[in-house]
């Protein structure tokens, strides 16, 4: 998966930012944000990029079954605690799901 750097949001705008970019407002915990997209996205999807898409989608929805079952979640911990890159439980199961997929 592709990391994001987050960057401090603006308060509010004033005048042109740029003639291609989008601005975003959202609501976070009472607070307003402002952000801008600047070079958008323009071409649709590739294939491939579907594909990883509905595959990712797949492993969210078979790691939420396999948190609900005891006796696979069970198994996916002992393996979780064995290991130390992957900080969440949900975060393991995803990955080990993905990647079988």
């Amino acid at each position: 998966m592709s990391k994001i750097k987050l960057e401090a949001p603006f308060k509010a705008f004033r005048g042109k930012i740029c003639k291609h970019s989008d601005i975003i407002y959202k609501k976070m915990k009472d607070t307003n944000y402002t952000s801008q997209i600047c070079n958008p996205r323009t071409k649709p999807f590739s294939a491939a990029e579907l594909a990883r898409q509905v595959n990712f989608k797949t492993a969210v929805t078979q790691a939420g079954t396999i948190l609900a079952d005891a006796t696979q979640r069970a198994t996916y911990e002992t393996a979780f605690k064995a290991q130390t890159k992957y900080q969440t439980l949900r975060g393991y199961i995803i990955a080990q799901v993905y990647a079988s997929l």
